[in-house]
């Protein structure tokens, strides 16, 4: 502990806290001499704990019980984590790998995992992709004049739908097309290939349903991505938690999951590799006795996102903040490769 704390008085402020987080009772001096400093008697830690409270990082619910962190001591104590190394969470990292081959939503299993892992609320933000380029597309044949058209981005996200193409058009000569197309569409924005595709279809180059189909896809694509994006995973895992037993308590907090614009504000102001707001600092009255852990992830070049746990003040910050930088990794590497 650091910034007027430090001694005997971190020692036993850390304990609070850590006590706290694990069973959410308020902690006494004897709780502290008992489990923590047993070479300091109860009532050497009563007047630490006095001193505690007088500068602001301890309260007292009731006379008679002992006392909890304040927001002003947890900002302390993630603040000392984060100014420290800490280890990715391995487990976290193969568990996600493990469900995503199991899952086509890259983004909607990394939210269901991040809620699995901690217990708490996850969201997972998509950034806007305004740049989004072509990595490549392929025609499948299908049956009766259909073919699949699948486009890749550089962000290794993939769209298909399937077109209507002149039965004329075997495998070979869909596969030729496919090949012709990605050598001259690579690297060129979704704007870019709408442009290109209406010269190409003028003059002939290609099967034009082809071309119109290639183009309407690419313009669906990019207004699905001229927005940020959040995906919530485990919505109702803070309801296990006493701090939100209370139903009213219960139902604003839900209220702003559903709402998603106070969250994605948040999530879209965060630019360091790690943030936590805790309690007020959220901006969120609904969440003022919550904490809001982000990471950044990157896609593809350029493009950067957020994962986030949201959970109680009192949450075990470290495994929180290894289990963020595992997933955020995993992600980074699984949408930046290029697919097919």
């Amino acid at each position: 502990m650091v910034r007027g704390i430090e001694g005997r008085k971190a020692r036993i402020l850390k304990a609070i806290i850590e006590d706290y987080i694990l069973t959410a009772m308020p902690v006494g001096s004897r709780t502290i001499s008992r489990k923590y400093e047993t070479n300091l008697s109860s009532a050497t830690i009563r007047n630490e704990m006095s001193d505690l409270e007088e500068l602001g990082y301890l309260a007292q619910p009731h006379v008679s019980a002992g006392r909890v962190p304040s927001h002003k001591a947890y900002r302390l104590y993630v603040d000392d984590l984060l100014g420290a190394s800490f280890p990715e969470d391995g487990s976290a990292r193969e568990y996600f790998s493990r469900q995503v081959r199991q899952m086509e939503d890259v983004i909607t299993c990394a939210a269901h995992a991040l809620s699995e892992i901690t217990r708490y609320t996850a969201v997972v933000m998509m950034p806007k992709q305004l740049d989004l380029r072509i990595s490549c597309l392929q025609l499948v044949p299908m049956p009766r004049g259909n073919a699949l058209l699948v486009i890749v981005t550089d962000t290794g996200a993939i769209q298909d739908t399937v077109i209507r193409v002149s039965e004329a058009l075997d495998g070979d000569a869909l596969y030729a097309i496919s090949r012709m197309l990605t050598e001259r569409l690579a690297g060129r924005t979704l704007k870019e290939v709408q442009q290109m595709l209406g010269a190409y279809s003028r003059q002939g180059g290609a099967d034009a349903r082809v071309l119109q189909g290639i183009a309407a896809l690419a313009a669906q694509m990019e207004r699905q991505n001229a927005t940020d994006t959040l995906t919530v995973g485990g919505a109702h895992n803070i309801l296990n938690y006493p701090e939100y037993s209370d139903v009213e308590k219960a139902r604003a907090f839900l209220s702003v999951l559903e709402g998603r614009e106070k969250l994605m504000d948040l999530l879209s102001r965060s630019q360091s590799p790690f943030t936590v707001l805790i309690g007020p600092e959220t901006g969120i009255d609904e969440m003022r006795d919550c904490s809001v852990v982000t990471a950044s992830y990157q896609v593809g070049a350029g493009h950067r996102g957020a994962i986030g746990v949201i959970g109680p003040t009192r949450m075990p910050y470290m495994k929180v903040l290894s289990a963020l930088s595992a997933v955020g990794n995993t992600l980074t590497e699984m949408l930046g490769e290029t697919i097919l």
